[in-house]
This record gives structure tokens, sequence and C-alpha cells, in this order.
């Protein structure tokens, strides 16, 4: 019985920790990894939008974390300019998650 609690207790920190917000570090190593900076900044527009810019649009907006993550996977146009999103259907959806609830953080 202890064995169990023990075991259960564990999972539970395990996954807390799986969820955890990134740092900026840990964000901007994911953002390298998976190709974003190649469009994004977190402060400057490059070819798509600012990450602080994407956060206040949204701010306030329950639904953003969703919006945003289907729109990473799928691509999109239009909302920032006339410059399309390429889907990035590879990205790991964890990864998406991660980023996109780490956007939704940041403030101007």
């Amino acid at each position: 019985m202890k064995l169990a609690i023990a075991t259960a207790a564990a999972g539970l920190v395990f996954a807390g920790t799986a969820q955890a917000a990134l740092d900026n570090a840990a964000a901007e190593a994911l953002m390298k990894k998976d190709g974003c900076s190649a469009c994004h900044a977190i402060d400057k527009k490059i070819v798509g939008p600012s990450y602080v810019d994407v956060a206040a649009k949204y701010k306030g907006d329950a639904g953003a974390a969703g919006k945003l993550e289907a729109k990473v996977k799928a691509g999109g146009s239009g909302v920032w300019g006339p410059v399309p999103m390429p889907p990035n259907s590879t990205t790991p959806d964890a990864d998406v998650k991660a980023l996109v609830g780490w956007i939704l953080t940041l403030k101007k």
C-alpha cells in the first residue's frame, strides 16, 4: 500500500513538472529547435509578429491558447498581414502547447 501511494505521489510530481511554465531560456531553445525563430522574435517583428504583440492581442481571451495552438499547427494568414504562416504539423504538440503558454505570459 505504501508503495502504491509513493508511486502515485511521484507521478503527480512528475506530471506537475512536465506542465511547468517555460522560462525564457527554455522557450528560446524550443523556438530555435522547432524553427520558430526564423520568423518570430520575442520583442520585435521579423516576418511574423513579435511574441509580445501576440500576447497583447490575445490578452483576456480565455480561448487564446487553443486558438493559437491550432494556428501554429495548421498555419494561417490575414491576422497579421498578407504573409502566411506555414503549417507546423511536424512540431510536437507538447512543444506547441508549451510555447503558446509561454507566449501568452509575455508583457510589453
